[in-house]
């Protein structure tokens, strides 16, 4: 398996982002596309999974968001759900000029957030194959509310302020992507800074806060409701102690997929990313990709 760097267009700028090819003689084989989550990078924890990928026989395509990791885009870290799309749709075209992969046989794989992402933009092409949702971002109503009252009006205070005073001054007011429950954070739970911050250490490029702003696109945003329009399979992979991105609301987009397969541990949002719980989770996808990618 080789890992070579590599970048694309999007939007008018580069996407950084990791190709892995695997070994042995070359043919027309699958890719995988894979995107990370909210204010993370291609650094964090998603090497391990395309590793595992590439050795069983598929290219793997890792890439990090504008604005994010090592991609093009200022102000740095700027959270924008259409142009982090964009990049998805961006991404696929680029695999899809690839030599040696078969632009018929691409695979979406998201996480968190990038789940959301690839459950939203998989409809939108005819010719995606399977899409691997890891503890999906599917409501973005549900999330907020597993926040809690506190943490919610705290995050809000902060959304608003930055969005009537940060664009005016040009300096954003910035929150915190991790935090304990009732915290002024993104992301929150007694699991969250622990979990993130595992994922942050992997990470020269990590920052940890974001503008406040992306709260209120966020809020709003529901990539379950695409759910009945995914005709590939979709092998959703949830958390059932999930704090971030709720099990139901997942469950209930995984009803409403044709084809869709459901894995569910006994896991928190970040650690099917690390130790027995990502040795379970990878092997569940990659035995899921290899058996909807054949020929």
């Amino acid at each position: 398996m080789e890992r070579v760097e590599v970048g694309f267009p999007s939007g008018g700028q580069k996407c950084a982002g990791w190709l892995y090819q695997p070994a042995g003689p070359p043919k027309p084989r699958p890719i995988v596309v894979m995107g990370h989550g909210l204010g993370a990078n291609r650094e964090m924890g998603l090497d391990r999974y395309a590793r595992r990928f590439a050795a069983a026989g598929m290219g793997v395509l890792v890439f990090d968001y504008r604005h994010f990791g090592s991609s093009d885009g200022e102000p740095r870290q700027t959270v924008n759900i259409a142009r982090q799309r964009e990049d998805w749709t961006s991404a696929i075209a680029y695999a899809r000029t690839l030599r040696g992969f078969d632009a018929t046989r691409i695979a979406l794989w998201g996480t968190s957030l990038g789940g959301g992402h690839a459950l939203t933009v998989a409809p939108d092409d005819a010719y995606i194959a399977a899409v691997v949702a890891q503890a999906p971002f599917v409501s973005g109503f549900s999330s907020a509310l597993a926040k809690g009252p506190i943490s919610l009006v705290k995050v809000g205070t902060l959304a608003l302020t930055d969005a009537l005073f940060g664009t005016i001054f040009r300096k954003p007011v910035q929150v915190r992507l991790a935090g304990r429950k009732r915290a002024a954070a993104m992301a929150t739970g007694a699991e969250v800074p622990t979990g993130f911050g595992r994922l942050a250490e992997e990470s020269p490029a990590y920052r940890p806060k974001i503008p406040a702003r992306a709260a209120f696109p966020l809020l709003f945003d529901r990539p379950g409701r695409h759910a009945k329009e995914l005709k590939m399979p979709v092998l959703y992979a949830l958390c059932d102690q999930d704090s971030i991105t709720p099990v139901e609301p997942a469950l209930r987009a995984a009803g409403k997929t044709k084809h869709a397969q459901v894995k569910r541990y006994t896991a928190g949002h970040f650690d099917i990313y690390f130790d027995d719980l990502f040795e379970q989770t990878v092997h569940d996808q990659t035995e899921f990709l290899t058996a909807v990618l054949r020929p």
